[in-house]
């Protein structure tokens, strides 16, 4: 058995391939055994979790995942362990084969059978094994009554849970509940998830992660499959080498376009592209250069104000960058004025990260959108896309509950239609590009839920990008590594510490 964390890269399999995989293994072993490895494995990561439990609920559906609970709990009781038990199906003649056979086990083993969940707090442990894998994302027209009854009780416990191979409730693939299914409050005690068989994209991204707490995985004793996964969970990058002759010019020159002054709306949105320049600057670029928009006298005085806050930043007005060898990152607090200079930048830049009013920008402008396509199919590599779910729904004349309902194929999508990498953030940010299996970002925490945490990513992408040669695989081994890299500074962050978007672009450091 394995403890996930984000620093290891991991295969992830959605309901699809894993039924492939198990009919297989099923295939070549003596029947009801994956169903007693997964009970064993369910019941050896129960005791560890809760070695002095007074009491353990168990929780069961009506198919599979229902006898890998039933399994576990005749394991539980035969090992000393109090246990009481709940399963949905009012008749065994209602369960699979295999979980008929664990009632049996469990009902000689004599494991207490009750009618209705136990009250809160009856418990020291519950184990989740109402519906894991067997669940179809479309709308249940009347959700069962007995199911909702034991599903709220599993989510309002105030006892630790643990998930027998997924949350019940949320779908293996895109980390969202199911209609009707998800918890009326928020999730209040610690919740672990153990993955059988495979890993699942839902458990890393959206609401997956919060639902299924610390992820723990057995494979049940089967090989590894051969086939491509749907999704991979990223890992802590590789760190670079920076040698002893190295001079600025090694490292990139990193361009921020951005940051609308008060000259063209009454606001300023200077604050964003100086926390990018911020970002990259901290994050290794050799130089930054900022071009703050629209350009006027006032713009450019009040940016000399805020740049004295970060002195290593050049101001440049934008016609005197020379795109073509630079690595631009385009759009934090662009407001307007950005539409205004995005065709030179998507033609020449040399390198690219697009953000935020540059994305909206181009969601609302075809000749912009053609031209980004035109660019990603004669450079591969050398741009990013980073949008948050509804900049993804403009983008793709969508909404933001399609983005979210599938995550993995939004991202995916875009980064076909503009032919570049996409990051798709959000909890478990989805890193896309053409061509390759979309990865899963498992690092960072709830810290980046404030303002300007973004406008840092996009400069910390735009430090990484800019270090690399350009080559086929840049844009997405940028991404990745600059995604990881902003979760893990969260996730080290001291607690009871506010984490700002300038402590966090401070906190960087060169890849």
């Amino acid at each position: 058995m394995q403890r996930i964390t984000s620093t290891t890269a991991q295969p992830l399999f959605g309901a699809q391939a894993t039924r492939a995989i198990e009919h297989t293994a099923a295939a070549h072993l003596p029947a009801h055994t994956l169903m007693q490895r997964a009970g064993q494995a369910t019941a050896r990561l129960a005791r560890a979790l809760a070695p002095h439990a007074r009491t353990i609920w168990v929780a069961c559906g009506s198919g599979n995942n229902g006898g890998d609970g039933l399994e576990a709990a005749a394991l539980l009781h035969a090992s000393g362990q109090h246990v009481v038990l709940t399963c949905l199906a009012h008749d065994p003649q209602q369960l699979p084969a295999d979980a008929r056979a664990s009632w049996q086990r469990a009902l000689q083993a004599g494991v207490p059978l009750l009618e209705a969940p136990p009250a809160l707090g009856a418990q020291d442990l519950c184990i989740d094994a109402l519906l894991g894998l067997g669940l179809s994302p479309a709308p249940r027209s009347r959700p069962d009554a007995h199911l909702l009854r034991h599903l709220a009780a599993v989510q309002a416990s105030a006892a630790p849970v643990l998930c027998v191979d997924l949350p019940s409730g949320l779908l293996a693939g895109s980390g969202q509940y199911a209609p009707g299914l998800a918890p009326q409050s928020p999730i209040i005690s610690a919740r672990h998830t153990l993955a059988l068989l495979t890993l699942k994209p839902g458990l890393f991204t959206a609401q997956g992660r919060d639902a299924a707490g610390q992820v723990w995985f057995d494979d049940l004793g089967v090989q590894a499959p051969q086939t491509a996964p749907d999704a991979w969970l990223g890992a802590a990058p590789a760190p670079i080498a920076r040698s002893h002759a190295s001079h600025k010019g090694s490292f990139g020159d990193v361009a921020i376009v951005g940051g609308e002054g008060l000259a063209q709306r009454g606001m300023s949105m200077t604050g964003a592209a100086l926390l990018a320049a911020s970002a990259a600057l901290h994050a290794g670029a050799g130089r930054v250069l900022v071009s703050l928009l629209p350009g006027k006298d006032e713009s450019q005085i009040e940016a000399q104000a805020l740049t004295s806050l970060q002195p290593e930043c050049m101001l440049r007005r934008f016609e005197a960058l020379a795109l073509d060898g630079l690595t631009i990152v385009a759009g934090c607090g662009g407001g307007v004025a950005v539409a205004g200079v995005l065709a030179p930048i998507v033609q020449r830049a040399a390198r690219l990260v697009l953000d935020a009013d540059a994305l909206n920008a181009i969601a609302t402008d075809r000749q912009l959108a053609r031209l980004l396509h035109e660019r990603g199919a004669h450079a591969p590599g050398s741009t990013v896309l980073t949008p948050h779910p509804l900049e993804a729904a403009r983008l793709l004349d969508s909404s933001t509950e399609a983005v979210q309902a599938d995550r993995l194929g939004a991202a995916s999508e875009l980064a076909a239609r503009f032919a570049c990498t996409v990051v798709l953030k959000g909890s478990g940010s989805v890193i896309a590009a053409p061509g390759r299996v979309p990865l899963i970002n498992a690092s960072g925490n709830a810290l980046l839920a404030t303002a300007g945490t973004g406008d840092v990513l996009a400069g910390l992408l735009g430090a990484r990008l800019a270090g690399r040669a350009l080559q086929a695989d840049a844009a997405f081994e940028a991404a990745a590594a600059a995604c990881w890299q902003h979760g893990a500074t969260a996730d080290a962050w001291p607690a009871g510490r506010a984490l700002t978007a300038l402590a966090l672009a401070q906190a960087l450091t060169p890849g």
